[in-house]
């Protein structure tokens, strides 16, 4: 099965080898084919020489295990040509290539603007490949060969509902997903250009949007571009990158925008977005940031979007903002987006689910002979759900805890490592203090824990420590 991985990443080296060569001219074709060439030979080997992996179904365990090899696979094997192309240590170009497929945006290069274009658009394509595409193609692929798919959905889809499926067969609901992931693409392609980029800048963004990875093809990030109408068009596609792709996929076949306000995390999380947009707003107008009400709303939505979506994306200097602006732009990285989503975060509908507990246990103490049923989208839920609610939660709290104090241990300051910290285990990407600009300052062990954290959070804690249990090889 790891065959599928490593050959698909030997395929879009080879496919970025030959765009080096043919289209971009940029003399990098040779360290993309080096790379690519005994990545397909091994895939091809490994493949053919197990006459029958069609027939042996996978299990639970090896489900899980499947779903964190692919991702760390993939992330060794698509530093290669980072490490090449850049001259970085393989410490570093790893953290960059688990960045770009993880989707979290937290790099340790700069100059941007004088890299390689393929470069530049490989790192945008491991970040839309990773969004979604990566779950998408195990997803589609292993049903068909009888190796139980939804038990891999299950692994790797965010979010504590994992049954809610579009169609009975995992197959034709990756079909679906993927031809959402591709409209909404093709369409923020289409705005970033009419919006003022040049098709280069328009298609890489789009990759980093939609996934909501928020890599850039230039330093300033969008910054760069210095246009109100890019802005909200990088607005409008995190926000849908961070919404249900099931939500999307039934607005799209019932051809109504209710569908949105209807689904009740998508509601409380784009009115949560409002409200801590005004209240950034209002931070930066106090603090005399901004002097017109409209530049404060615009930048304080953008970057409370960029952050609530694990984006990532900047348009302004927000590491030198008010501290409650910075801490809350934090806070918002933990929120998260929404389940079936590609944003991180812990995932809105985990949000609402630990306030209504919070909500029934009050009831409770104060009517302890009532009866109380808690419900989302009217209908009740299981036990099983609001436990492994409170686990992920605490989870999140005590790995946060963990790893910023490692990270103090290798000499960052409490701020540099905690938001390095929320960075990666909401594979947000940006941090503050003296990782304001990029993760350069970070010792090689700090690099690697933190490389460590982003696989962590984007398969939700639990796929990945459960591997680290003796019990579970036990049996």
């Amino acid at each position: 099965m790891l065959a599928l991985p490593v050959g698909l990443m030997g395929l879009v080296q080879l496919v970025f080898a030959l765009l080096s060569l043919a289209l971009f001219e940029d003399g990098v074709m040779e360290d993309f084919l080096f790379s690519s060439l005994p990545m397909l030979g091994v895939a091809v080997w490994m493949l053919s020489s197990r006459s029958d992996w069609r027939d042996h179904p996978i299990g639970l365990r090896d489900s899980l295990v499947f779903a964190v090899m692919t991702w760390v696979i993939m992330g060794l094997l698509g530093a290669i040509p980072v490490m090449e192309i850049t001259g970085v240590s393989f410490t570093d170009a790893v953290f960059e290539s688990v960045s770009a497929l993880t989707t979290t945006g937290a790099t340790i290069l700069d100059n941007l603007d004088s890299r390689p274009k393929a470069f530049l658009m490989y790192r945008q394509f491991l970040q839309w490949l990773g969004g979604l595409g990566v779950v998408i193609f195990v997803v589609a692929i292993l049903p068909m060969l009888n190796t139980g798919g939804m038990k891999l959905l299950k692994a790797e889809t965010p979010g504590p509902i994992k049954d809610d499926k579009l169609s009975p067969r995992i197959s034709s609901s990756a079909h679906y997903l993927f031809i959402v992931y591709m409209v909404l693409t093709f369409t923020c392609a289409v705005g970033y250009f009419l919006a003022g980029m040049d098709l280069f800048d328009a298609l890489g963004h789009s990759f980093s949007t939609v996934s909501t990875g928020g890599f850039s093809t230039h330093d300033a990030s969008i910054g760069y571009f210095k246009s109100d109408a890019v802005l909200w068009v990088a607005n409008l596609f995190m926000l849908l990158g961070a919404i249900s792709f099931a939500v999307h996929f039934r607005a799209m076949s019932g051809r109504s925008l209710k569908i949105y306000w209807r689904d009740e995390e998508s509601r409380v999380f784009l009115l949560t977005v409002l409200f801590i947009s005004l209240l950034i707003t209002s931070e930066l107008l106090e603090a005399g940031i901004y002097h017109h009400p409209w530049d404060a709303f615009q930048m304080a939505m953008f970057h409370m979007i960029s952050f609530v979506t694990s984006t990532g994306f900047g348009a302004a200097d927000f590491t030198h903002w008010p501290a409650f602006v910075a801490l809350t732009l934090v806070i918002s990285g933990y929120l998260g987006g929404c389940s079936g989503s590609t944003a991180g975060g812990n995932k809105f509908i985990r949000n609402i689910l630990s306030l209504k507990l919070i909500a029934l246990e009050i009831k409770r103490i104060m009517h302890p002979r009532g009866v109380f049923i808690l419900k989302y989208q009217g209908k009740s839920l299981q036990v099983s759900v609001l436990s492994s609610t409170i686990m992920f939660m605490a989870l999140v709290a005590t790995s946060t805890v963990v790893l910023t104090l490692i990270l103090m241990g290798t000499g960052l300051s409490f701020w540099g490592a905690l938001s390095a910290v929320a960075a990666c285990l909401n594979v947000l990407g940006p941090a503050f203090g003296e990782l304001g600009s990029n993760f350069q300052p970070v010792t090689d062990f700090g690099t690697w824990v933190l490389s460590f954290a982003m696989i962590l959070g984007r398969l939700e804690y639990f796929t990945v420590l459960t591997l680290f249990l003796p019990v579970f090889w036990r049996f």
